[in-house]
């Protein structure tokens, strides 16, 4: 397939530009960071501005599919956050449709999981304040596609702790409810096996128009 992948230098873009890249798939990586992709003859770079609309509908053109892993500076306050990550998802959807590129999948936080019916972990007293600004804007992504009915989009949620770590290739899926290990109590998944799970999905859709969520 050909895939755009929006913020492919970030924690999870360059996951799953490596995963992508690795069952033999086109990408073309969007960062205002091209230094640090590697090199590779599946892969072209792009540098451009989340929100530079023209220059994303270029990108898009003639893809399959895009991955919008764009995320906000952590280092910025929660609204700074939540504002540029609402314009940022607001450009990738215009570029998406001005390119006539139907399909997008997005890097969901865990935030929006449930961890009761009815109740966000980022509504809990579980939930860390530090970790507000990433949950409330990711929130946004949720929120602005649910109310697109043009698009084939999917909103992937990582489980509490999302960290750097070894490639299994093992995960369990959930639709709503934070994904918990039974053995440990922790919700947790590495970095590449999040991408493992991001990829199965683009490669064989089973969440079209929905949120699902994913953990060990």
């Amino acid at each position: 397939m050909k895939i755009a992948i929006v913020g492919a230098t970030g924690f999870v873009g360059a996951r799953l530009v490596q995963e992508a890249l690795g069952r033999g798939h086109d990408v073309t990586a969007i960062t205002r960071s091209p230094a640090k992709l590697p090199k590779e003859s599946r892969l072209r770079a792009v540098s451009a501005d989340v929100n530079d609309v023209p220059a994303l509908t270029e990108a898009f053109k003639g893809q399959d599919a895009v991955i919008h892993a764009y995320a906000p500076p952590r280092s910025d306050s929660i609204d700074a956050r939540i504002e540029q990550q609402t314009k940022a998802t607001k450009s990738i959807i215009a570029a998406l449709k001005a390119a006539r590129v139907k399909r997008l999948l997005a890097v969901g936080g865990a935030g929006t999981s449930e961890i009761a019916p009815g109740v966000a972990l980022m509504d809990s007293y579980l939930f860390p304040k530090a970790y507000e600004g990433g949950a409330r804007s990711t929130a946004v992504i949720k929120a602005l596609l649910k109310a697109e009915s043009d698009l084939d989009w999917t909103y992937l949620c990582p489980p509490h702790f999302l960290e750097p770590g070894e490639r299994t290739g093992r995960y369990r899926l959930g639709q709503d409810n934070l994904i918990i290990e039974l053995e440990t109590g922790r919700s947790h998944l590495s970095t590449a096996d999040y991408a493992v799970a991001m990829i199965d999905e683009l490669e064989t859709p089973k969440h079209t128009r929905q949120r699902f969520t994913v953990g060990t």
